[in-house]
C-alpha cells in the first residue's frame, strides 16, 4: 500500500478557480463582536480571539500557533511576533482594545504567571500544551455569525476567520493606509499578492506606484498605461501564475 501512496502523492493537482473572499463592512464586525456571551468563560475567550484575529490581520493558523512568550502586552508599544508562512517572524503591534482582552483572557485562561510555551488559545481536551484547532474555532464562529445576522444582514451564515483577516486588510485600505504597508503586516511576500487579495482599484494602485516612485514627485507617471511594462515588473515582484 505505501507504493501506491507514493505514486498518488505525485500526480499533480487539479487547478481549481479560488473563491474571491467575500468583504466584510466595519458594522458587520461590530455584530459579530457583540454576537458571543460574555458571561460564559467560552464567550469571553471567543471574543477575545475575534478582536485579536480582526485587530493584527494575521493568519488563523498563526494566532492558533501563538505561545504565550510571543506576546509583550506591556511593551512601550504592546506587539506580538507571529510565525508565518517559511517560518518568517513578523511583528505586529496591538492596540488597546486586543490588549486589554489579552490581558484578560491570559488572566482568566493561564493565572497569575502564564507559561511562555503555552498555547494562547488552547484545546480545552489537551490543556494549555494544545492549540485550539482551526475546526473548533470555524464551528464557533459560525454559531456567532448566526447570531450577529440577526442584527447585521451584512455578516455571512458561512462566516469563516479568514473573513475578519480579510476585512481588516479592506478596512485599512478605506482608512487610507499605504497598500505596501498592508502588504507588510499581511505576510505577502510580493506586493501583486496583495493587489489581487484586495482587488484594488487603478487608483490605489497608482499611490501604491507613487509610494515606490522619488518621494519629491506628487504625481506617479502613468506607467502602468505602457503595455510593455506589467504592475509587477514596475513594483519589481514576480507575476502570479494564474
Amino acid at each position: 500500500m505505501l507504493h501506491i501512496s507514493e505514486d498518488a502523492s505525485g500526480i499533480q493537482r487539479r487547478k481549481g478557480t479560488r473563491k474571491k473572499v467575500k468583504g466584510m463592512s466595519k458594522e458587520a464586525v461590530r455584530a459579530l463582536m457583540a454576537a458571543p456571551d460574555t458571561s460564559k468563560m467560552a464567550g469571553r475567550r471567543d471574543l477575545a480571539l475575534i478582536v485579536v484575529i480582526y485587530g493584527t490581520a494575521a493568519r488563523i493558523d498563526e494566532i492558533l500557533s501563538m505561545k504565550v512568550g510571543q506576546l509583550h502586552l506591556d511593551a512601550g508599544k504592546p506587539n506580538v511576533n507571529i510565525l508565518g508562512k517559511g517560518n518568517k517572524i513578523r511583528t505586529l503591534y496591538l492596540l488597546p482594545k486586543a490588549v486589554a482582552h489579552l490581558k484578560s483572557h491570559l488572566k482568566e485562561f493561564h493565572g497569575d504567571v502564564p507559561a511562555p510555551d503555552a498555547y494562547v488559545f488552547y484545546s480545552r481536551n489537551t490543556g494549555p500544551r494544545g492549540k485550539m484547532s482551526q475546526m473548533a474555532v470555524s464551528k464557533r464562529l459560525k454559531l456567532h455569525a448566526e447570531t450577529a445576522h440577526r442584527s447585521c444582514v451584512e455578516v455571512p451564515l458561512d462566516f469563516h476567520a479568514h473573513q475578519l483577516r480579510h476585512a481588516k486588510a479592506s478596512h485599512w485600505l478605506e482608512d487610507g493606509m499605504n497598500i505596501v504597508q498592508i502588504s507588510l503586516l499581511l505576510g505577502h511576500e510580493q506586493l501583486q499578492t496583495t493587489m489581487v487579495y484586495l482587488d484594488v482599484t487603478i487608483e490605489q494602485k497608482a499611490k501604491a506606484l507613487a509610494t515606490l516612485e522619488d518621494e519629491n514627485s506628487r504625481k506617479a507617471p502613468m506607467k502602468w498605461k505602457d503595455n510593455k511594462s506589467s504592475l509587477a515588473n514596475l513594483c519589481g515582484v514576480k507575476p502570479i501564475k494564474r
